[in-house]
């Protein structure tokens, strides 16, 4: 039975279908702070770009020899090769469908994220024999994933929920809302990067935490957390309501796993607590509007 759950478990997170889950639960995060109801076409579509894309970007940096990996991540995906490609092919088949039920707006939106999210994983560029993309630029890697997922899982809900008059959202609070969001992402791509210190100092990338050493980096988090707690505060002029402190203790709740995010840690860590941190901001959100009433 133990060895079922630790299948399904692993399966769920490996599969990038936890992540995805995680993409749908940001959305609505911002459907809750604007006063929206959700809208089933852009939690869909954010479930299969980011399945899609996510899978998409690991079997384009499949490795020579996957079943001798060091991270087991890599060793259970490519184990389970057809399913995955399999996945990946009808994930993004399936965006077809779900583009054109949006608004211009939001393709137009889409197209630019689609191109920057490949961009990222492809190797566009040649400099010698090596082939590299936008990912392996030096400090250019948690930039980009902080925006795409801030426009994504923030500017994309708003686009709808406006279009559809479900929602008002002025531009000062769109601003806030996604500078806040970028704050709260942007502080969790940097445990990824203490993760891999070793190995990118030898690879000679130039990540957060090889430029700044691992202490400053872990401070750099927490300035981040500060900075998303203000913004919080400014949003619509609300102050300490009941959402403000739903995700203050989100934040805090996060910063401290960040400072337990130890190199040596396991990917479980990694893959189920510290982004799951973004299904927790949802689940804290229901839970303290619950018990305010």
């Amino acid at each position: 039975m133990k060895n079922f759950a630790r299948s399904v478990f692993d399966f769920i997170l490996f599969s990038n279908l936890f992540m995805s889950l995680c993409a749908v639960a940001q959305a609505m995060v911002t459907f809750h702070l604007i006063g929206s109801k959700p809208i089933p076409a852009v939690a869909w579509l954010l479930f299969t770009s980011t399945l899609g894309i996510y899978n998409f970007s690991i079997l384009l940096t499949k490795p020579a020899k996957p079943e001798a990996s060091p991270y087991r991540r890599v060793r259970w995906f490519f184990a389970h090769y057809r399913l995955m490609v399999t996945f990946t092919i009808v994930s993004l088949l399936s965006l077809i469908p779900l583009f054109f039920l949006l608004s211009m707006e939001a393709r137009i939106l889409l197209v630019f994220l689609s191109i920057l999210s490949f961009c990222y994983s492809i190797p566009l560029f040649t400099i010698g024999e090596h082939k590299f993309g936008l990912r392996n630029i030096p400090g250019l890697k948690p930039f980009l994933i902080t925006l795409v997922w801030a426009l994504s899982c923030v500017l994309l809900p708003i686009l709808e929920a406006e279009n559809l008059h479900l929602a008002d959202v002025s531009l000062r609070d769109t601003m806030v809302l996604i500078a806040k969001r970028s704050l709260f992402i942007g502080a969790l791509t940097v445990p990824f990067d203490i993760r891999d210190l070793f190995h990118d100092r030898q690879s000679g990338l130039k990540t957060i935490p090889v430029a700044w050493g691992e202490r400053n980096a872990y401070l750099f988090c927490q300035v981040l957390l500060t900075g998303y707690v203000v913004l919080l505060f400014m949003f619509r002029n609300n102050g300490f309501s009941t959402d403000f402190f739903a995700l203050t203790t989100t934040a805090i709740l996060t910063g401290w796993l960040i400072f337990r995010a130890k190199w040596e840690r396991n990917e479980y860590y990694y893959f189920f607590y510290l982004d799951g941190v973004l299904v927790l901001q949802y689940v804290m959100l229901v839970v303290f509007n619950l018990i305010s009433f």
